[in-house]
């Protein structure tokens, strides 16, 4: 995610990032441009149409049809902001959740307890890390932190990583009762936790899995595209050949709304502007150390 100071007003429109939609749109906005071009040049020069032409009147269609493009536009960007919403609420209450358990954990367990200490001080933050790397269909176990009680070597790296991690903490939890660690009503205390993590991976499950409907998507860009080749035609003979960077700025606006809500509709990949995934999983190890006691790996 691109971490930046909303004020400077200066940079942001000088400053051209890696992702930026002007270096995505490059290739189509040269495209644009010499397609305007030569059709500006065909009217004007070779063609030799007048302001008489009836092809003047296009310009009355772009009128109308500008404020159906913008209402889908809105429409397009809103709805794909809010699954980047969605997906950032999710990561934040998978924070809380994985702080509050180790603060129960730290509460019960006697301070002597090394091995079950180490145990959660490890499986807690292996499960944020494997949630970031399922979700980019990704497995890297030297993000994981290795226990006795669960080692590395026997995650299934082929099956549903997350569930594993959660039903190895679910699982030491009612190890713990029954041997009496814990008391029955301890269960009930951490279950609200215990229960979250795999919400919490539903409902990205849910965003990654469930993007915009194809023929929404596809129809957008070909109205958008429709929309900017026909723009020549309507707009040539009040510009003449003003009219070229005029079509390629408003192909800009239009395409990058859409380059914009492309990226941003799956938040949870590597993308300047998707989620903070891994800083997030690394601010969760740090509090599950400060909480647990554990000193840092330095």
């Amino acid at each position: 995610m691109v971490d930046y100071n909303p004020k400077e007003w200066f940079r942001f429109i000088f400053f051209f990032p890696r992702a930026d939609t002007v270096r995505k749109l490059l290739p189509l906005l040269i495209s644009i441009g010499v397609y305007a071009t030569l059709l500006a040049y065909l009217i004007i020069d070779y063609w030799k149409i007048g302001q008489n032409s009836d092809l003047k009147n296009v310009s009355l269609m772009h009128s109308l049809l500008g404020f159906v493009i913008s209402l889908l536009l809105v429409f397009r960007t809103n709805t794909a902001y809010d699954r980047w919403w969605e997906g950032r609420k999710q990561w934040g209450t998978l924070v809380n959740i994985s702080r509050n358990l180790a603060l129960k954990m730290d509460a019960l367990l006697d301070e002597n307890d090394r091995e079950n200490r180490t145990y959660f001080h490890a499986t807690i933050p292996n499960f944020a890390f494997s949630l970031k790397n399922h979700l980019r269909k990704k497995y890297l176990p030297s993000e994981f932190e290795d226990s006795a009680a669960f080692p590395l070597s026997a995650i299934q790296s082929q099956e549903h990583v997350p569930l594993q991690f959660s039903s190895a903490i679910s699982k030491k939890v009612i190890q713990l009762q029954k041997k009496g660690v814990l008391l029955p009503e301890h269960l009930l205390l951490i279950k609200p936790e215990l229960e979250a993590f795999m919400n919490i991976c539903g409902a990205c499950e849910r965003i990654k899995n469930t993007p915009i409907p194809f023929s929404y998507s596809s129809f957008l860009k070909k109205f958008i595209f429709t929309y900017c080749i026909t723009l020549p035609l309507g707009f040539v003979f009040s510009l003449h050949y003003l009219v070229v960077p005029f079509v390629m700025f408003v192909f800009y606006i239009l395409g990058s709304l859409e380059v914009i809500a492309e990226e941003i509709e799956d938040p949870f990949g590597t993308d300047a502007n998707d989620l903070p995934t891994d800083t997030i999983c690394r601010t969760i190890r740090t509090s599950i150390q400060q909480l647990l006691n554990e000193v840092p790996n330095q």
